[in-house]
């Protein structure tokens, strides 16, 4: 009788240890990825007979990745465990932008990084911030690049400049971050479009 209720016991405890087992399993990963925004097509461009090339970003701080990053100060950060993109950055980037610059007709072809066709203009760019920002109940998807537009001929630089969004986010979570960092690089990529034309 006494083992027989000890080995109930031990059931129950192998149950219960079951049971928490399928209760602490992580979240399924959630993917995100960038949306190219709608661009209008450029009826007369002074580029509209050269070609441009769209280098890879470069990140003066965090290293690219598809991580999904956030920071509740300037020292503490951290990175979304259960949320990523669903490609590099530096790569979803340079796609927005090849989709978008092809659509404008600004140009008369454009090529990535890394086709190894001769280009009459480069585009370089430089990642400050991409992430998520909390402070208190503020919370904001940060976006910050510079750009470079490079003569290839001459190896001239032709111009630069730094463009910055902060834009804030519906929710806190990286479901909220993401849909105001969609925004952030929609408005950054029709600036970019206006900056190249002029």
């Amino acid at each position: 009788m006494l083992s027989r209720t000890r080995s109930t016991k031990l059931a129950l405890i192998f149950i219960l240890l079951c049971f928490s087992g399928c209760s602490s399993k992580q979240a399924p990963l959630k993917v995100y990825t960038l949306n190219t925004p709608m661009v209008t097509q450029t009826s007369s461009s002074k580029f509209k007979y050269k070609t441009i090339k769209v280098m890879y970003p470069q990140s003066l701080k965090e290293k690219i990745s598809q991580k999904m990053r956030y920071s509740y100060s300037n020292a503490e950060q951290g990175v979304y465990q259960n949320s990523q993109w669903s490609n590099n950055i530096g790569k979803l980037l340079e796609g927005t932008f090849i989709q978008a610059l092809d659509g404008s007709k600004l140009f008369k072809a454009v090529l990535p990084y890394a086709s190894t066709a001769q280009e009459d203009y480069r585009l370089e760019s430089n990642i400050f911030a991409f992430s998520h920002q909390v402070r208190g109940e503020q919370s904001h998807a940060l976006v910050s690049m510079q750009f470079s537009l490079i003569n290839t001929d001459m190896g001239k630089l032709i111009k630069t400049k730094r463009f910055s969004y902060k834009v804030a986010t519906k929710t806190m979570d990286a479901k909220g971050y993401v849909e105001a960092t969609n925004e952030a690089v929609g408005r950054l990529t029709k600036d970019l479009l206006r900056w190249l034309q002029f």
